[in-house]
């Protein structure tokens, strides 16, 4: 994920290496697989397994290629790290599916699956294993991105914590460095390799190298290199990809696939209204003389920083028509590889956030947080739909065109130079622009090979197209045709025409609506076209003859053009369907106009029987055919009628494994109504209690079991050199808040204190003499003023620190910033001096995870952590009862705890959250802990984020569940509000949910000790 401030409006800047083809000369160590120059510009480079011939990815400056059928790859990211419930996998992948993605992007967190150097756990909701098997379930494309780097957003870049007391530079050829990420590269590669799609056993497709590796410098080469020849030697056949902006297009560390990242409207999500203009992207394509326009990253929402205006902004800020005008530009630009970060974004559970964002990763996200489809879904599958019906969209070339007869907008074309398809897209010249507007287009007919007339002379016209030659055709017919009627564009908007598109032996000559999907079955075909409501729609298909027309619902008009063996149909889109019965000869095309609402609850899925159509649903998540039985599973958010159009020889079906009773309609589809969700009722959370959470504090507190901070030295470029060393990172506490206590014997004239801290940005530290509070101070330097009645002079005092830990920051610039310290980095008196002797505390084992199914993030250093006050079944008999919300005068922690039944209904996915109300005036921070996992860090006086959802598997949505809350008053007003449960949506549904394992305090003896 590309790094850029909230505060970063400039259009992001893109190192550009200008060069031919790419050539890598040689053969890569240990790959058994040559590499050669092309011999010509679109000649395919092919990476196949040794092993099978039949399983290859190949490409060349049009697609990718999969067992030599070109593939529009349309693809969305998908970060299984932030949704630590596997079950809940499947529901994103299918969805992802359902939405016509055929690909899913996914970055693989080496820190993840490392709390310990040479340690490694694949296990449990770190299982790829598992992640990859679904993915192939499901029928889902993977393009893998193990870094080593990753960024995203999360705790060093993805880095695990261990490595920033390394020596060496990140992200270089450094030895030291080198040695590390290859014990990674080494594990998770050898689960990479067992589900290739070159092996015949999976579905990873690509293999993309590094991350966001602007710099072309020789040593950065080497980096590469040695990643690629590493990766080769570990069993990687599939091509390489990256994400470098044209850095390593050619040369020493090339890639076979590179490509472009952008986000073009930034991440200021407080200005949702503001856009930027749409990027020209010919230079790009351009450089690529082998291989597709490739986006690993193009921008499908945005992050929001702590104090942000929230994720519904960033959701409109990259909505459905920025989702249209981009997309669909890249469209434009020729690209066959689109991939969108987020599609689902998740959570940044535990510790895994960096300091520039909460818990909350919803991203803005076509699917959000909670796993609901939004309204950027339905348009992403839209475009999915149709990129994946439109096959000769892999292969086109520039059109040359006449601009529309509104100057003020502006027309790009695509041919492909086999068949003649033309796909344009129709947009305001100035893509900002708000207006709206009322066109006509050119569109050069004379380039379609027809159904009729001598096939060598329209071939040599598509050729001719296919040139951008001036004058290769001079067939321009201006649409629409029928008088009184134009193409309506919005602004801010962008639609798609498609012409000369051949399919079931069916021509579409052009139509001025959206198309949306056909099917084909035997000599039947089924078409869909779509439009605002309101909006006039032309459609036009050529025929050597007049064809018999039937309308068989809503209003049309049609006309035949005898000269141009041209039918062209007339309608305006509006809710409900048009639907026409065209016939000609033994070909039948079963046409439908619907208005784009209509349009979005239209779901395509295959089956071995042929595609199906079912139009309703909220959801449908998967079709087969048995028997004479259409098998159907989705969701439904409310009770709504189903309408089928399946193979032939279907009679029957079920849903979600229930037989439904079915009726033909007048357009020839089986129809049955769905049942929708009944309702729910979430119970009050009551029944609290409360116990004091930092005896850390009293002088009295026996911390002779901490870590003493005696290190004479670190590795760190931010030391100074001076002792001791106090950087928590290098005492194994990488995660989570971080407690000191420092003993010195008190003199005369101590004044204050000077102490210095890293937090990352957002962070906050208090301190506490003999159990005195001394104030609290965010990230850096603070003095704090001592009160010398507070001291006991000429004995053993405290200095008790507790510091937060906001993550890591990230290594974008491969500048060792995710070194920056964490914890205490100095204390100095001020007037008379006294040395102090620190321990120091954080997570229980450090790197020695004390849960290891949980994790190395889930815990860090507060007492009720170390204590497990977090986790189901802790006896808290003793603790006080309290009521929310409970007002504390005192800085500390304090913790709070609840149990509560759910039984909802087992058919039923009813996403929830855990809502914190409170007075803005109120300064703490509390941890969110469900059944043991760490779900929310919530900042009161910060926020945005006030609602945490609780994914079913953490969640039980059928029995008992247990609610830790860790309150960190950071002045004399903290305490507690009100918490509540949310219900953020209801749905009937075919998902089943396993839940977590998720040990209590009994299967750990540490707990409650």
């Amino acid at each position: 994920m590309l790094n850029r401030t909230k505060w970063d409006l400039a259009p992001i800047v893109r190192p550009i290496r200008v060069g031919v083809a790419l050539a890598l000369a040689g053969v890569l160590a240990g790959s058994g697989v040559a590499w050669a120059q092309p011999a010509a510009p679109d000649t395919a480079q092919a990476m196949q397994s040794t092993a099978t011939a039949h399983n290859t990815v190949t490409y060349d400056r049009y697609s990718l290629k999969l067992d030599g059928k070109r593939v529009y790859i349309w693809s969305g990211e998908f970060q299984y790290w932030r949704l630590p419930s596997p079950s809940l996998w499947r529901d994103v992948l299918q969805k992802m599916k359902a939405a016509g993605f055929n690909t899913v992007t996914i970055y693989f967190d080496w820190g993840y699956h490392s709390p310990k150097e040479g340690v490694y756990d694949f296990t449990g909701v770190r299982d790829i294993d598992q992640l990859l098997d679904i993915a192939k379930q499901v029928g889902i494309y993977v393009i893998a991105r193990p870094g080593p780097y990753i960024n995203a957003e999360t705790d060093s870049g993805g880095f695990p914590g261990w490595l920033s007391t390394m020596k060496g530079q990140a992200r270089s050829d450094d030895p030291e460095y080198t040695a590390a990420y290859m014990q990674w590269l080494t594990q998770v590669d050898k689960i990479l390799a067992r589900h290739q799609w070159t092996n015949g056993t999976g579905t990873v497709i690509l293999y993309q190298i590094e991350n966001e590796l602007y710099d072309g410098s020789p040593s950065m080469r080497k980096y590469m290199q040695d990643i690629e020849q590493k990766v080769r030697a570990d069993g990687i056949t599939v091509p390489f990809s990256g994400n470098h902006n044209g850095t390593f297009i050619s040369g020493v560390g090339a890639v076979q696939v590179p490509g472009w990242d952008d986000y073009p409207q930034g991440f200021d999500c407080t200005h949702p209204e503001r856009w930027n203009p749409v990027r020209d992207y010919t230079a790009d394509k351009q450089t690529l003389r082998g291989s597709p326009l490739y986006f690993p990253e193009f921008q499908g929402g945005a992050f929001d920083p702590w104090g942000g205006p929230g994720y519904a902004a960033c959701r409109k800020l990259t909505g459905p028509a920025f989702e249209r005008v981009f997309y669909e530009a890249n469209i434009a630009a020729g690209s066959t590889m689109q991939s969108f970060y987020m599609t689902y974004g998740g959570t940044s559970w535990g510790w895994l956030a960096f300091p520039g964002v909460y818990t909350s990763y919803d991203y803005g996200a076509p699917i959000d947080e909670s796993r609901q489809l939004t309204s950027k879904y339905y348009q992403d599958k839209l475009l999915g739909y149709f990129v994946d019906t439109v096959e000769p969209l892999t292969k086109t070339v520039r059109l040359t065109v006449r601009q529309p007869t509104d100057a003020a907008l502006r027309l790009d074309g695509r041919i492909n130079p086999d068949d003649g398809t033309q796909v344009y897209v129709l947009r305001h010249a100035d893509s900002t622009s708000e207006s709206q507007a009322q066109t006509r287009v050119w569109l050069d007919l004379g380039c379609v090979q027809s159904a009729h007339g001598p096939a060598a002379q329209h071939a040599k016209t598509v050729a001719g197209c296919a040139t951008g030659a001036p004058g290769a055709s001079s067939a321009y017919v201006l649409v629409p045709q029928q008088p009184g009627t134009q193409i309506a564009l919005d602004g801010r908007d962008s639609k798609l025409l498609l012409a000369g598109y051949h399919f079931g032996g069916q021509l579409l000559d052009y139509s001025t609506s959206q198309f949306l999907t056909d099917v084909v079955d035997g000599d039947a075909a089924t078409a869909i076209v779509y439009g605002r409501d309101g909006d006039a729609g032309e459609t036009a298909l050529a025929y050597a003859s007049a064809p018999t027309v039937r309308l068989l619902s809503g209003q049309a008009t049609w006309h035949w053009d005898a000269a141009a063996h041209r039918l062209r149909i007339n309608y305006v889109h509006a809710k409900g369907t048009i639907a026409l019965d065209i016939t000609s000869g033994t070909q039948k095309l079963l046409l439908l106009a619907m208005d784009r609402v209509g349009a979005e609850r239209v779901w395509k899925l295959d089956t071995a029987q042929g595609a199906v159509l079912a139009i309703g649903p909220y959801l449908v998540r998967t079709a087969g055919v048995q028997g004479d039985t259409l098998q159907l599973t989705g969701d439904t958010s409310a009770a709504t009628s189903l309408q089928v159009f399946a193979p032939r020889g279907v009679s029957r079906i079920t849903w979600n494994g229930q037989p439904l009773t079915t009726v033909g309609d007048a357009v020839g589809a089986l129809t049955a109504n769905l049942a929708g969700p009944a309702p729910v009722t979430l119970p009050e959370l009551g029944a609290w209690k409360f116990a004091a959470g930092a005896p850390e504090i009293a002088p009295t507190f026996n911390d002779s079991r901490w870590r003493v901070a005696d290190l004479k030295s670190s590795n760190n470029p931010n030391w100074n050199h001076k002792l001791p060393v106090l950087f928590a990172d290098d005492y194994g506490f990488h995660y989570g808040d971080v407690w000191y206590r420092g003993h010195f014997v008190a003199k005369p004239g101590q004044k204050g204190i000077l102490l210095r801290a890293g937090t990352g940005k957002n962070g906050v530290y208090t301190a506490w003499l003999n159990g005195h509070y001394l104030g609290r101070a965010t990230e850096g330097s603070q003095y704090f003023n001592v009160d010398p009645a507070d001291l006991r002079i000429g004995r053993d005092n405290v200095l008790s620190v507790l510091v937060s830990n906001m993550g890591h920051n990230e290594d974008w610039l491969h500048d060792g910033e995710y070194k920056q310290p964490r914890g205490l980095v100095s204390a100095t008196w001020l007037g008379a001096s006294a040395p102090i002797e620190w321990r120091i505390q954080g997570a229980r084992g450090g790197e020695d995870v004390a849960d290891p199914v949980r994790g190395p993030f889930n815990n860090g250093g507060l007492y009720g952590e170390r204590h497990g006050w977090s986790l189901p079944g802790f006896p808290d008999g003793k603790w006080h009862a309290v009521a929310l919300p409970n007002r504390v005068d005192e800085p500390g922690v304090d913790w709070y705890r609840t149990t509560f039944t759910l039984a909802l209904p087992r058919d039923q996915d009813v996403p929830v959250a855990l809502k914190i109300e409170d007075a803005p005036n109120r300064h703490y921070r509390a941890l969110i802990f469900i059944n043991g996992w760490q779900f929310g860090r919530y900042v009161n006086a910060l926020g945005p984020q006030h609602e945490f959802v609780l994914p079913p598997g953490i969640l039980n949505p059928d029995g008992e569940n247990t609610i830790a809350i860790a309150s960190w008053s950071t002045e004399h007003s903290g305490g507690l509000g009100k918490v509540s449960l949310v219900e953020l949506g209801n749905y009937r549904t075919a998902l089943h949910v396993e839940m977590v394992k998720s040990p209590g305090c009994k299967a750990y003896a540490w707990c409650g000790k």
